[in-house]
C-alpha cells in the first residue's frame, strides 16, 4: 500500500485518488515527526550514542513510531542506533511470519522473543476477568530484561497523547490519583529507561497514517479484543467529545503539562504551611512479586 501511493511507477498514470492521499501521507507524516521530534527534544528523550530499542506490537502504533523513529534518525543532529525487538507470546493463530517479513523488508535490525506467557495470563486469570495487567506485567519485565543483555539505553514505546489522557482518567476514576503516563520514565535501580516518542501525536492521525502507510497490522486477540474493558470505555467517551466539542481533547493534555500543585491538594507535592513546592512521590519501575515462571526479574511499568 505505501509502495503504491508513495513509489508508484512513472509508467502508470497516478488517479487523483491517489494524489491525495499521496498529499495527505505526505502531510500526516510531516506532522508526525513535528510532533515526534518536539517530545523528544522537550523531554530529552534520545542523546547522542543512544540504543533505541524499539518495542514492535504489530499494531498500528508500534509500527508508526518506527516509521517516524527511523525517518527522524536520518536528519538527527546526534547519531543513535536502532533496533527493533517484538515479543511472541504464543497466542493461538499468530501470525509468526509477518512482522520478521516486514522487518526484513526495512533493512534493520531485529530481534524477536518468544515466550508462552499467553499460557500463564490463561492459567492464572479467571475466566471473563481483564487479562491486561498480568500480560503487560510479563511482557514489559521480559523486554526489559532483553534490553538490560542486549546494552540498550532506551526502550521506546508507541504510547500516544490519547493514551496519556486515557490513563490520567483510569486513574482518576478507578485508582484515586491523579497520575498519567510519563513521556520519559526512569527506573530507580537505573537498569531501564522507557520514552514514548508519540506522546504528542493524536490517534487518529497515527491511525490514518498506518492505514495510508499499508502496515501489515496484528490484532491484539489475548487483551485489546476484550469487551466492556474500562480504558475502551474512557476511549469512547473521548471520541465522543472530540465529535461534540473539537479541542477539548488538546485543552485537557495541555493541563497535564501545565500542572500547579499548589492548587491541588497533595501535601507531599506543596507544603502548605511554608508555601513552596515539595519533591513529592516517585515511582517508576517496580519488581514484580507474581512468581508465575522464571523469566529473570519481572518488573512493573507502574502507569
Amino acid at each position: 500500500m505505501s509502495e503504491a501511493i508513495t513509489a508508484r511507477s512513472e509508467l502508470q498514470p497516478v488517479s487523483d485518488q491517489e494524489r491525495r492521499q499521496k498529499l495527505e501521507l505526505n502531510k500526516l507524516q510531516k506532522r508526525l515527526r513535528r510532533e515526534a521530534g518536539q517530545a523528544i527534544a522537550d523531554f530529552s528523550m534520545i542523546e547522542a550514542g543512544d540504543k533505541v530499542m524499539c518495542c514492535l506490537s504489530g499494531g498500528k502504533d508500534s509500527y508508526a513510531m518506527l516509521d517516524i523513529l527511523l525517518n527522524l534518525q536520518k536528519s538527527a543532529p546526534v547519531r543513535f542506533e536502532i533496533i527493533a525487538v517484538n515479543l511472541d507470546q504464543k497466542q493461538p493463530g499468530f501470525p509468526e511470519h509477518v512482522l520478521p517479513a516486514y522487518l526484513e523488508s526495512l533493512g534493520i535490525e531485529y530481534h524477536i522473543i518468544e515466550k508462552d506467557t499467553y499460557s500463564i495470563v490463561k492459567e492464572k486469570v479467571p475466566e471473563g476477568k481483564t487479562t491486561c495487567g498480568l500480560c503487560s506485567r510479563l511482557r514489559r519485565g521480559i523486554l526489559y530484561n532483553f534490553a538490560e543483555a542486549h546494552g540498550v539505553t532506551k526502550i521506546a514505546l508507541g504510547h500516544h497523547r490519547d493514551d496519556l489522557l486515557e490513563t490520567l482518567f483510569l486513574n482518576m476514576f478507578y485508582g484515586g490519583k491523579l497520575k498519567s503516563m510519563p513521556p520519559v520514565l526512569h527506573s530507580d535501580d537505573g537498569r531501564n529507561t522507557v520514552i514514548r516518542p508519540l506522546a504528542y501525536a493524536r490517534e487518529k492521525d497515527i491511525a490514518r497514517y498506518a492505514s495510508l502507510r499499508g502496515y501489515p497490522i496484528i490484532p491484539c486477540n489475548l487483551c485489546g479484543s476484550q469487551e466492556n474493558l474500562q480504558r475502551q470505555v474512557i476511549k469512547e467517551m473521548f471520541q465522543t467529545w472530540d465529535k461534540q466539542h473539537p479541542g477539548r481533547l488538546e485543552t485537557m493534555f495541555r493541563a497535564i503539562c501545565n500542572v500547579e500543585p499548589s492548587h491541588l491538594a497533595d501535601p507531599e507535592l506543596y507544603d502548605f504551611k511554608e508555601g513552596k513546592r515539595l519533591g513529592g512521590k516517585r515511582q517508576a519501575v517496580v519488581q514484580s512479586a507474581e512468581p508465575a515462571q522464571d523469566f529473570g526479574r519481572l518488573d512493573v511499568l507502574n502507569i
